[in-house]
């Protein structure tokens, strides 16, 4: 009989020393071995599956992640969108354009100060974003076909080890001497 951990599934690895896994030859990093190529193609299909299911509401990806934040985070300004968004000011003053052409959101000067822009959802924005959240739900569940109930709970679970290892290492580098190289966008 298997040992389980919190909430009956089984214990996940608590090993903390650094990881070898790969050694940095080509057959490492093929893509049926390399994890960050698995999980951009995965990202890539589940937000195309998801496309397909926003269509027929008249929204792109570039529409529907936007509205969403808008309405379930109440992002309510173009420059806190674009962090939220990690994109610049111009996409994201595109992507408001379109949103506004199709009636879902509209953009207010705030009267004490004109140089600030509201964002605010009209009521056929929020209409449509009432449908978003069923659709990305029907798209995971594309994903998620044949997996079984502990499997996906074991998926979540590495998944989010990773990212904080990620955000470890992250922050690990941020407060390294002044000496070590930043790393770059370009090589």
């Amino acid at each position: 009989m298997q040992d389980t951990g919190p909430n009956g599934h089984p214990p996940l690895s608590q090993d903390t020393s650094p990881c070898q896994y790969y050694g940095g030859t080509s057959s490492d990093l093929s893509l049926e071995r390399n994890i960050g190529l698995l999980v951009k193609q995965v990202h890539t299909l589940m937000h195309r599956v998801i496309d397909l299911c926003t269509y027929p509401m008249g929204l792109t990806a570039n529409q529907w992640r936007p509205l969403l934040l808008i309405l379930v985070r109440g992002i309510d300004t173009p420059a806190e969108l674009a962090r939220a968004l990690d994109v610049d000011t111009g996409a994201t003053t595109r992507m408001l354009d379109r949103l506004e052409s199709k009636g879902f959101v509209r953009r207010e000067r705030v009267p004490e100060d004109r140089r600030v822009v509201k964002i605010v959802p009209t009521d056929e924005g929020r209409a449509v974003a009432d449908q978003i959240l069923p659709a990305i739900s029907q798209a995971l569940n594309v994903h998620l076909n044949g997996f079984s109930e502990d499997e996906i709970h074991i998926l979540i679970a590495l998944l989010k080890r990773m990212i904080v290892n990620g955000e470890h290492h992250l922050l690990q580098a941020a407060n390294s001497p002044a000496d070590t190289p930043a790393p770059t966008d370009t090589p």
